[in-house]
């Protein structure tokens, strides 16, 4: 039986949070998500549910693919297939679908991000055309702060300063778009300001998280990770460039290298 194709918005976000959830079961990191978890990632990440595309086999969803567009440039915000239904052509047919939805709007460019260990996601994206961009890393710092000069200021102060020495693009879940969603939404957002650099830190209830940073050197991101460490713990870097001095920083504090991942993209 071959799968049906549908815009994701014909699901109610539970149901469709519910899918993705199931979708990600055995991954290498599953996905554990509800509907007000799902109305959020609609928010910050731009998701465009009438884009974006579930798979119905005999009216069953069995797996979704969805999309994210800022001007001409979409990104892949979660594809997966339930385990029962998996390797039976269902994720390239999502994808071939979305990148259809991507060129109706004026998409010039695709990108995502894969897990190192996802060969199958791998191959898939490789055989679709996607092209590596760079490795991405995920640290987890938990350590016992240092002694740092670095102070806190106003998160629109930070955010300026990060522009400013920014050396390479943010990756799409911390991107200037999403930062300023955040922003709008009342997030407790933290600035911090050292000689060399800058950083915005979002606190949440399991600790904080890195959203931005950028640094002239390692000493001054380690200088940015040791006050974030003084507000909250633990703290983590998501999808920060391999090799960047917030890496390096990290590894220099004791942090924990958790997940690599590859960041694709495709020209339509």
């Amino acid at each position: 039986m071959s799968s049906e194709l549908v815009p994701a918005s014909r699901l109610p976000l539970p149901e469709l949070a519910a899918l993705f959830t199931a979708s990600f079961e055995g991954y290498a990191v599953p996905m554990d998500v509800d509907g007000p978890a799902l109305a959020r990632m609609v928010e910050l990440y731009d998701l465009d549910l009438d884009a974006s595309r579930v798979a119905l086999r005999d009216g069953r969803p069995v797996g979704l693919a969805n999309l994210g567009i800022r001007g001409d440039v979409a990104w892949i915000g979660g594809m997966g297939v339930v385990r029962d239904t998996r390797r039976r052509g269902t994720g390239e047919l999502l994808m071939h679908a979305v990148h259809e939805q991507a060129r109706a709007r004026g998409v010039r460019e695709v990108v995502l991000e894969v897990i190192e260990s996802n060969e199958a996601a791998g191959a898939l994206y490789r055989k679709l055309g996607y092209e590596h961009v760079r490795q991405l890393e995920l640290w987890s710092l938990d350590g016992e702060p240092a002694q740092s000069a670095a102070r806190e200021v106003a998160p629109d102060e930070a955010h300026r300063r990060v522009r400013e020495l920014r050396r390479e693009p943010e990756p799409w879940q911390r991107d200037d778009a999403t930062l300023e969603r955040l922003l709008a939404s009342g997030a407790d957002l933290r600035g911090l300001l050292a000689d060399g650099g800058a950083a915005v830190l979002r606190v949440t209830a399991g600790g904080g998280a890195i959203e931005q940073l950028a640094a002239a050197d390692t000493a001054s991101a380690a200088e940015l990770l040791a006050a974030a460490l003084t507000a909250v713990r633990p703290v983590r870097l998501t999808n920060v460039p391999a090799g960047g001095t917030a890496a390096q920083a990290a590894a220099s504090l004791g942090a924990r290298l958790e997940l690599r991942q590859r960041e694709l993209a495709l020209a339509l």
